[in-house]
């Protein structure tokens, strides 16, 4: 099936000939739907914290600070290119619809109007100015939505990237340190350096703390080959294999080279104006500390296990009622120490209002445990779809790690995922149909195996930003 050329293409990426075998065996047989039970809720998978509960957990983890390793994780690789898909159609094809009207009936107030000014030509006429925002002028649809200047205040506006370093000093400073890594693409990466060289000292400055600051990109060894609709490996025109970037479930190799004790985890696009986010902070705060007790607990509990020291019922109750693992009726004591001994996230879960998301979920598992899951509609067969409809929260995204063991050293994260939860799409490259795969999802199949805390957070702490418009929200004025 492989050239000799195939076969150096295959090495040059890190990948095996055995790995892009088993990615084309994955598109002859598909991936199977996940084992869904029921929809999670309050009283059964999603923890409902009483203003006294906040206040428990958000003085843990304060009290915790001293000593750790906090580090800020956010996903910000590619192009903005859904962000602005409405102006590429005005501008390209004079497709022209509500989205149009509504932005240029608000031009000046989003926060880069001023900057959209300094580029215009005289007269600009309607296209000519959403041209100069997608294209030549600011050029945002060819960037990244960090890079996309997101609000305004009196000082200056600030791109979305800057929100994040506003948070992160607000809730991931310890000993005066603010860590944060950023996931980019490569050929994004000169910009955020450059931005963020001018922008780190006046925020250090106004915060009084130290920024470190690093990034990676999506590893090319976890790529996946795309496949003609007969499944035969897709071939570009010089003849090449073709390999895609198998989406953000990739970046668990990125975290998995993260040194840290607790780990914050939110989307590029999900921030606020300063004047909201009192919430963003509070329950971040109460999430990790809601982890730490948990944790401490956990390895607790496992060291006495190993010891032959553990109390067993006690110990089963923990793991279903604070774990939220529901154990067979068959358990032994084995099975309790393989459920401690995992990688451990609490996770934000905002109630239902339509923002499209995957969703909390009991799923039942091999060993013939039900744990909770985030899942996507994707993952979901076509029966238990009603599920999905039931479900009274959905994801924002809003999660915080424990991604070292009892002994306090990294988890080898990848030993910790479900390579059966992929899935398949449609796609095309040089006006030719083909068949991509995707890796399980960062928060969906790449961390199916680790411990799973579902909490109830506000609405007010989920702002994503999908499209332009979404700017105009007042979450973003």
């Amino acid at each position: 099936m492989f050239t000799q050329t195939d076969l150096e293409q295959i090495a040059g990426h890190g990948l095996t000939v055995e790995a892009v075998e088993r990615q084309i065996e994955n598109f002859k047989k598909g991936f199977p739907s996940l084992k869904v039970v029921r929809a999670a809720s309050p009283a059964d998978g999603v923890t409902v914290l009483d203003a006294e509960g906040v206040d428990r957990a958000v003085a843990t983890y304060e009290k915790a600070l001293a000593g750790k390793r906090v580090v800020k994780f956010v996903p910000a690789s590619g192009a903005a290119t859904r962000m602005f898909k409405e102006l590429f159609e005005f501008v390209n094809d004079d497709k022209r619809g509500p989205g149009i009207d509504r932005l240029l009936d608000n031009i000046e107030k989003f926060a880069f109007w001023p900057e959209l000014k300094e580029v215009l030509p005289d007269g600009a006429d309607d296209k000519a100015v959403v041209s100069a925002i997608v294209k030549q002028g600011l050029g945002y649809g060819s960037k990244p939505k960090g890079l996309v200047t997101f609000h305004a205040y009196g000082e200056g506006a600030r791109k979305a990237v800057e929100e994040h370093l506003v948070e992160g000093a607000m809730y991931a400073a310890a000993d005066g340190k603010v860590s944060i890594h950023f996931t980019v693409s490569a050929e994004h990466m000169a910009g955020f350096e450059e931005l963020l060289a001018a922008k780190v000292p006046a925020y250090e400055k106004k915060f009084g703390v130290e920024y470190d600051i690093s990034f990676s990109v999506q590893k090319p060894s976890t790529d996946t080959i795309a496949v003609n609709p007969d499944n035969t490996p897709f071939r570009t025109d010089d003849g090449r294999l073709l390999f895609r970037p198998a989406g953000h479930g990739a970046l668990i190799e990125n975290l998995n080279d993260i040194d840290a004790d607790v780990v914050f985890i939110k989307n590029i696009d999900n921030v606020t104006t300063d004047a909201r986010k009192g919430d963003t902070v509070t329950y971040k705060k109460a999430l990790a500390g809601l982890l730490l007790e948990l944790q401490a607990e956990s390895f607790e509990r496992l060291k006495a296990l190993r010891a032959g020291e553990a109390d067993i019922a006690g110990t089963a109750r923990f793991i279903e009622q604070k774990l939220c693992t529901k154990l067979p009726a068959g358990y032994d004591a084995a099975l309790l120490e393989k459920i401690l001994d995992r990688p451990i996230r609490v996770c934000g879960m905002v109630r239902n209002e339509g923002e499209p998301g995957g969703g909390p979920f009991w799923v039942a598992n091999p060993d013939g445990t039900q744990s909770l899951q985030i899942a996507e509609s994707s993952q979901i067969s076509a029966e238990d779809m009603p599920l999905m409809k039931s479900a009274t929260h959905f994801n924002p995204v809003d999660l915080v790690c424990g991604i070292s063991n009892a002994d306090g050293k990294p988890f080898d994260l990848r030993a910790y995922t479900d390579p059966a939860t992929g899935f398949i799409s449609s796609k095309s490259s040089g006006g030719r149909e083909l068949r991509a795969q995707e890796l399980p999802g960062l928060w969906n199949g790449a961390m199916a195996d680790w411990n799973t805390i579902f909490v109830d957070v506000p609405i007010t702490t989920f702002s994503p930003v999908k499209v332009v418009q979404d700017l105009l929200r007042p979450q973003h004025q």
